[in-house]
C-alpha cells in the first residue's frame, strides 16, 4: 500500500553545495545551496533565492566557486546556509575556513573544502516561480590531494560528501559504492 503526500516532493540525493563569492570590497562569502548539480558536460545550474548576497555578488562578478560540504564540516556548512550575508558579519570568519583565491575565476576557494569547481556565471535569470536560476561553466576543478586515489582521480569515498535528506531535514554521508555505472545494465542485453 502507498501513501501520498501531495507536493512534498524527495528528491534524492541533494548535494549540500558551498557556493563561493566575492563582494565589492572582496570579501569572501559562502551560502549552503541543496538546489542545484551539474546540468551538462561542464555546467552547473542553481536555484536561489532573492535576497542573497550571494546573487549580489554573482552579478558583480560573474564568477562564483562551487564546494562540496563534507562529513568533517557539516557544522560550518549549515551554519553558511542559516547566517546570512546581507547582516553586516563575516561568515568566513565565524567558520574559521581559510580562503584561496581560484586561480581561474574572480571567486574564493575554501582550503577546508576539498573539491571546487570554479565557475565562469553564463546566465542568471528569474524562473516563473520567483527563484533566481544560476548557470555557470566549470572552467577548472582543483582537488586537495587527500581526496586523490592511487590514479590520480577523486575518490568520493575520500571526500565524504553530504546530501540534504528534505524527507527528515537532516545532511547524510554519500557513501558505499553498489554498482559500476555503464557496465552493471549490460547483464540484461
Amino acid at each position: 500500500m502507498r501513501k501520498n503526500f501531495k507536493k512534498q516532493p524527495v528528491v534524492t540525493p541533494l548535494p549540500v553545495l558551498i557556493i563561493g563569492t566575492y563582494d565589492e570590497q572582496g570579501v569572501a562569502n559562502a551560502m549552503n545551496v541543496a538546489w542545484g548539480g551539474q546540468c551538462s558536460e561542464d555546467h552547473v545550474a542553481l536555484n536561489l533565492g532573492h535576497v542573497r548576497q550571494t546573487v549580489e555578488n554573482l552579478k558583480l562578478k560573474q564568477a562564483f566557486t562551487v564546494s562540496f560540504a563534507t562529513k568533517k564540516t557539516v557544522v560550518e556548512s549549515d551554519y553558511v546556509g542559516i547566517a546570512s550575508g546581507l547582516k553586516q558579519h563575516n561568515k568566513i570568519e565565524k567558520t574559521g575556513w581559510h580562503v584561496v583565491k581560484g586561480d581561474h575565476v574572480d571567486a574564493p576557494i575554501f582550503e577546508e573544502l576539498p573539491l571546487a569547481l570554479e565557475c565562469r556565471l553564463t546566465r542568471m535569470e528569474e524562473t516563473p516561480e520567483g527563484e533566481i536560476r544560476v548557470v555557470g561553466e566549470v572552467v577548472n576543478m582543483s582537488a586537495d590531494e587527500s581526496i586523490l586515489d592511487e590514479q590520480g582521480k577523486v575518490d568520493l569515498g575520500l571526500l565524504e560528501p553530504i546530501m540534504f535528506d528534505s524527507a527528515k531535514l537532516l545532511y547524510r554521508v554519500i557513501g558505499d559504492v553498489v554498482g559500476h555505472a555503464f557496465k552493471d545494465g549490460a547483464q540484461l542485453r
